[in-house]
C-alpha cells in the first residue's frame, strides 16, 4: 500500500467499497512487426549498457487508480490528478471499478467494440497475410540515433503453423529479401509471438483477463525492462495486419487493465495522419510508445515511440520509430499485391 492521502482526511475502513458504491457505473460505449521490435531490443540493450556502471533499484510498478476521499466534484478531481492508485504488487495490474473509469479504459472499450464487429475471414495454412506500411526508424548502430527517411514497407507473412524456417518475404524501399527463422530458432519458428498467424492469434484466449495473464506469463521480454511495458508493447506488435475479431477486442481490453496505460491527445501515424491515441511510457528507459486509431471507425493507423528524457544515443524527443499501416490482405502466394489475380482477398484493419 502506497496511498498518498491528505492528513487533515485520512482513509477510513470501508471508504473504497462505499466510494465505489455511491459513484455511477461506467458507461458502455458501443501483423507483425519483426524489423520493428528487433531495433527496439537492440535500442534496450544500448541503454542497458549505458546504465550497467551505476546500479538501478528496480521499477516500481504504475499501480491503479481508487478512489478515496468523500464524494464531492471537487475533491474527485483532485483524486483522479493526484493519481491515487492500488495494485496488487505481484508485477499484473489491479482489478476494479475505478480502474474501468480512467479515461483511456473508455477509449479502449470502444476501440475493443469496433474490433469486435468486423467480420470474420476464412485464412487458409498455405495463404500468406500481407501488409503495407509507411515506417520511419532509428538506426542505432553508430551509437546515435540516426533516423530514416520516410520508407515503403511490404511483408508477406507465411499462415503455415510450422515451425518453418523461411517465414515469408519483406520488401524494403523497392529491396526484397526473404524473412529467416528467429535467432536460436534451428528447426524454425513456430506460430506464435515471433511469428503471430491468424490461427495462432484465434486460439488466444478471449476473456480479457485471461488473456492478460497469459500475456504476463508468456509474452517475451529482455531481463530489466518493466514487465507492464513489455505487455503493452507485445500487445502493440500483435496489432493491426488481420487479426480475428474476438482476439483483437480481447486485446484492448487487455490492455485497458495494464497499469499507466493513458490516452494520447496528439497522436500521429508515419504519415501524418492525426487520431486517436492510447499510450504508455517507460519511465525506467525514457520512451515514450503510442497507438495511433481512426477517429470515425477506430481501425488501427500505426504506431509511434520516442524518448521522452536525453540519453546518450539521442535527445528527449528523438523519434525511435513510427509506422503508417495503408492496407492488409490475404494473399496465395508470397510477392503478391493486393488487386492482383491468383484469389487476393482484401482484409479490414483490425
Amino acid at each position: 500500500m502506497n496511498d498518498h492521502t491528505d492528513s487533515a482526511s485520512p482513509e477510513r475502513p470501508g471508504d473504497r467499497e462505499e466510494i465505489a458504491r455511491l459513484l455511477p457505473a461506467p458507461a458502455d460505449w458501443d501483423l507483425p512487426r519483426e524489423h520493428h521490435l528487433r531495433r527496439r531490443e537492440l535500442l534496450m540493450d544500448h541503454i542497458e549498457r549505458d546504465r550497467a556502471a551505476t546500479p538501478v533499484r528496480p521499477a516500481r510498478r504504475l499501480l491503479r487508480p481508487a478512489f478515496l476521499a468523500p464524494v464531492t466534484a471537487l475533491a474527485l478531481a483532485g483524486l483522479l490528478t493526484a493519481g491515487i492508485a492500488l495494485g496488487d504488487g505481484d508485477g499484473k495490474p489491479a482489478t476494479g471499478t475505478a480502474a474501468d473509469m480512467r479515461p483511456a479504459a473508455a477509449l479502449l472499450r470502444q476501440i475493443s467494440d469496433a474490433a469486435g464487429q468486423r467480420g470474420t475471414l476464412d485464412v487458409r495454412d498455405d495463404q500468406f497475410v500481407y501488409t503495407e506500411e509507411k515506417v520511419r526508424e532509428a538506426d542505432l548502430s553508430s551509437g546515435k540515433a540516426v533516423v530514416s527517411p520516410l520508407k515503403d514497407s511490404e511483408k508477406w507473412i507465411a499462415q503455415e503453423p510450422g515451425p518453418l524456417k523461411k517465414l515469408g518475404l519483406i520488401r524494403s524501399d523497392g529491396e526484397t529479401f526473404p524473412m529467416n527463422a528467429e535467432l536460436g530458432d534451428t528447426e524454425g519458428t513456430p506460430a506464435g509471438f515471433s511469428r503471430p498467424t491468424y490461427h495462432w492469434l484465434g486460439s488466444l484466449p478471449t476473456d480479457p483477463g485471461e488473456l492478460l495473464d497469459y500475456l504476463y506469463a508468456k509474452a517475451p521480454h529482455a531481463e530489466g525492462r518493466q514487465r507492464d511495458q513489455a505487455v503493452f508493447e507485445q500487445i502493440g506488435e500483435l496489432l493491426g495486419g488481420v487479426v480475428p475479431p474476438r482476439t483483437a477486442a480481447a486485446l484492448y481490453q487487455a490492455a485497458a487493465k495494464i497499469p499507466g496505460v493513458t490516452e494520447a491527445p496528439r497522436a500521429r501515424d508515419a504519415i501524418g495522419r492525426s487520431g486517436l491515441g492510447i499510450a504508455r511510457e517507460d519511465k525506467r528507459y525514457g520512451v515514450h510508445t503510442e497507438w495511433v486509431f481512426d477517429e470515425k471507425d477506430f481501425s488501427f493507423l500505426g504506431s509511434r515511440s520516442y524518448l521522452t528524457k536525453d540519453a546518450p544515443y539521442g535527445k528527449a524527443g528523438t523519434l525511435l520509430s513510427s509506422t503508417a499501416e495503408t492496407g492488409t490482405a490475404v494473399v496465395d502466394k508470397a510477392g503478391q499485391v493486393p488487386g492482383g489475380t491468383d484469389g487476393t482477398r482484401t482484409a479490414r484493419r483490425s
